[in-house]
């Protein structure tokens, strides 16, 4: 069970919300109103970049082919390697080689 700093009752309802979407769709017409086009493409461009460094990519790879800065690269980096393991878990369950 998750017990970080992160943890109190408002984001708990946030991802129970998430939880109760059942397709692709209605995830689309959650997150169209809760973010804006912005924050979603910059949330996608980070898991993009976590696959990128998972597979052993360069930030310069990474870089054309996402458009991530390298600040953006290096804080995906850092997260994977001393973080939650989060996008860890997303990525295996996507079917992601972490060897």
């Amino acid at each position: 069970m998750y017990s970080g700093k992160l943890k109190e009752e408002i984001l708990d309802k946030l991802f129970e919300a998430i939880l109760v979407l059942k397709d692709i769709d209605e995830c689309y017409q959650f997150f169209e109103d809760l973010c804006t086009v912005a924050e979603l493409k910059s949330l996608a461009q980070r898991l993009e970049v976590a696959k990128m460094l998972v597979e052993n990519r360069t930030y310069g790879e990474i870089t054309q082919y996402t458009g991530a800065s390298t600040a953006t690269i290096s804080r995906v980096k850092r997260a994977l390697n001393y973080g939650a393991d989060g996008y860890k878990l997303v990525l295996e369950r996507l079917g992601e080689d972490f060897s």
